[in-house]
């Protein structure tokens, strides 16, 4: 009888230590667990810097770390540091990680910090064709590279957009995109929503679809002192004086990188001319008007010809079967279409 008391007690303790060690497992993952909060504290700054470097809003970076890896909480992001679901590819040389995901144990990438993979994921954006299209937009316009992210198949979810947007508005992460987002954003709670809608921003695209090619140059808006035209759909000024492309992105809110991009310029220290087109936003592949080609002009090149028509550089050469760098002939016609 007094053994199988005590067989009751040491049972009855057996039990209570068990309950007392998982409510203190339970305790210590939920203090582990990491805040959406503290996670954009940890990693804004390198948001913030692949902004100005890679031209990818800040807010986007942001919004697609804490949506794809749980703030650092998801079984993969711990496991391999891949803090924004990128799958392996055919070209990727470096660490793997297996999860489940759309399909059993798939291939992710895995990095040795999760700064490296904030880097992939910009590198991933910036060399992937599929994603080209993206740099067209401003990078305050989040909502746009939202549904872009979404339309170039980044994920498979159908509210992928709605998801992204609805945590950059409702964290204001939109305000790390501003100049000095930093500070804006540590100062958030002080900022009211009229504010950030009442920043000027180039207005919405006009696409002039029947435009004539020889008299294209259509004035649309005005800003920071600059008039805005717009061609084949795409915006552009006129470069002023001692203009460089620095001052012009530190206006419009592009990176200098990007503006040489949409303009296909391949030297990083390349510089405008006064008087020269800048596009501010990414050209087109071909003509979108009524005209499917023009004359070539004396000294013409398909890199002039893309500037005058908003078309990139290799699409001229692409269209027409040139040379990189071939010659054009005064008088001959060349396809913008």
């Amino acid at each position: 009888m007094i053994f199988s008391k005590n067989r009751i007690v040491f049972r009855g303790f057996f039990i209570l230590l068990l309950v007392s060690s998982l409510l203190t497992a339970s305790a210590q993952s939920r203090r582990t667990r990491q805040t959406r909060e503290e996670y954009i504290e940890r990693y804004k700054h390198i948001a913030i810097d692949h902004m100005e470097r890679y031209g990818i809003p800040a807010s986007i970076t942001m919004a697609q770390g804490i949506l794809e890896s749980d703030c650092g909480n998801s079984a993969l992001s711990r496991s391999s540091n891949n803090h924004f679901g990128i799958k392996c590819k055919r070209n990727w040389t470096g660490a793997r990680a297996y999860h489940d995901d759309d399909a059993k144990g798939e291939c992710f990438r895995a990095y040795s910090s999760v700064e490296d993979s904030y880097l992939d994921h910009a590198e991933f954006l910036d060399q992937q064709p599929r994603y080209d299209s993206l740099f067209a937009y401003s990078a305050t316009d989040y909502r746009s590279w939202a549904r872009g992210l979404k339309a170039a198949g980044y994920a498979t979810a159908p509210d992928y957009a709605e998801r992204l947007v609805r945590i950059i508005e409702e964290s204001k992460l939109y305000l790390l995109d501003r100049p000095n987002g930093d500070r804006l954003y540590a100062k958030r709670d002080e900022q009211s929503d009229e504010w950030f809608t009442a920043e000027s921003s180039v207005s919405t695209v006009v696409t002039e679809s029947g435009i004539d090619p020889d008299n294209y140059r259509v004035t649309i808006n005005a800003h920071e002192g600059y008039n805005i035209y717009v061609t084949n759909g795409v915006h552009y000024i006129l470069a002023k004086e001692n203009d460089t492309f620095e001052n012009i992105g530190s206006k419009f809110r592009i990176s200098a990188r990007n503006l040489r991009k949409f303009n296909d310029l391949k030297e990083p220290a390349a510089q405008p001319m006064t008087g020269e087109v800048v596009y501010i936003a990414r050209k087109k592949s071909r003509w979108e008007g009524v005209a499917p080609e023009a004359r070539c002009q004396e000294g013409d090149t398909a890199y002039a010809i893309g500037q005058r028509y908003a078309i990139r550089t290799r699409s001229i050469e692409k269209l027409n079967r040139l040379n990189k760098g071939g010659a054009l002939t005064a008088g001959n016609p060349i396809r913008l279409q």
